[in-house]
């Protein structure tokens, strides 16, 4: 099912299994993970966090099939749910970035908790884990880390490390940002790398040409090169804590799909559509951080598609998919109400 066709601010919502349709998606720029908590959630979520590893193994195989080297991911979850996932992420090629916590407040839990028998401190947060792409370039024994990389195609044309400055333009920030091997490495700018791609291949040994040449064939562009990394667009003040109580408000999604918070206790028509609705507000942050207009964004575990709608709102290109039949027409709704928002392209 799509709302308003694949053109940047549209989506495409797939009734069924993520996995059905993971090869038919364009390559994701970002992914936005919401799936099993291990805690029961919905049918088909594990009743405790022991076996997400197992969940996930199909799902990640196919992001890092179809990913490409600036893609990032951004997984949700309860610390130990995601504890239990992040050795099956980091297996496939899914570098740690940071872990951003939600603290929904004291509200969260409202005193409602027996202090004689819970023996713990009550948990008022859940996790954001943002995860890239460990780049990885190929060497002629074998693909090497980037930071590997760059020092060794410059080692291959013979050159001194010293003349990565003259490269540049610089007095030494060439050789110890760029080709040291500690902590202190630092991704060229494309500037930088264009200067040096150029100078090794204008004067390194004939023999070896062409150097940094990811295809083989040519050595890497400067535009080329940009596309290696993801996109970064930061905001000061924001940071890897973010607060906001959960939802129950607008916003929030009622039974029966209505958004109004309830007044009084009636499940049939007040109770919460979706255990754990994420605020709009969260997804904003991350694809204005982490996207370009017309970018591809993946929300494999759609529920009530809230990437989705935060991405065809700023112009990217949302493909989601909910096997929920519930949840998926809540999502038609709410994905359609949006395009019928935007303006169609002229």
């Amino acid at each position: 099912m799509a709302v308003g066709g694949q053109s940047p601010g549209r989506a495409t919502l797939h009734n069924g299994r993520a996995e059905d349709v993971y090869g038919s998606w364009p390559s994701p720029d970002v992914i936005v993970s919401d799936g099993a908590y291990g805690v029961g959630g919905f049918p088909g979520d594990p009743r405790t966090p022991a076996r997400l590893d197992e969940w996930y193994a199909s799902h990640v195989s196919a992001w890092s099939r179809c990913a490409h080297p600036a893609t990032t991911l951004w997984f949700w979850n309860t610390e130990i749910g995601w504890a239990t996932v992040h050795p099956v992420l980091a297996a496939k090629g899914w570098e740690y970035v940071q872990t951003i916590i939600w603290d929904k407040g004291i509200g969260h839990i409202a005193g409602n908790v027996n202090g004689v028998t819970i023996r713990r401190l009550p948990t008022v947060t859940e996790v954001c884990v943002f995860y890239r792409r460990r780049l990885e370039l190929p060497g002629p024994d074998g693909p090497l880390a980037a930071s590997r990389w760059l020092r060794s195609e410059w080692q291959r044309a013979g050159l001194p490390l010293y003349r990565a400055n003259e490269a540049c333009g610089v007095k030494n920030a060439a050789t110890r940002k760029y080709l040291t091997q500690d902590w202190l490495w630092y991704f060229p700018p494309a500037e930088m790398m264009a200067r040096l791609v150029a100078y090794a291949n204008e004067h390194g040994d004939p023999a070896g040409r062409p150097y940094y040449a990811i295809d083989g064939r040519r050595p890497v562009t400067e535009s080329q090169w940009e596309r290696l990394r993801h996109p970064w667009k930061h905001q000061h003040g924001l940071t890897n804590v973010w607060s906001h109580p959960p939802l129950n408000g607008a916003e929030r999604y009622r039974g029966g799909g209505r958004r109004v918070a309830p007044r009084v206790h009636n499940p049939g028509r007040n109770a919460t559509a979706h255990l754990n609705q994420k605020p709009l507000e969260f997804m904003r942050r991350i694809l204005q951080a982490a996207t370009n207009g017309g970018d591809v964004v993946w929300e494999p575990f759609g529920g009530l598609c809230s990437a989705s709608v935060a991405a065809m709102e700023l112009g990217r290109r949302a493909f989601a998919a909910e096997p929920d039949p519930h949840f998926a027409n809540l999502s038609r709704e709410r994905l359609a109400g949006v395009a019928n928002q935007i303006p169609l392209p002229t």
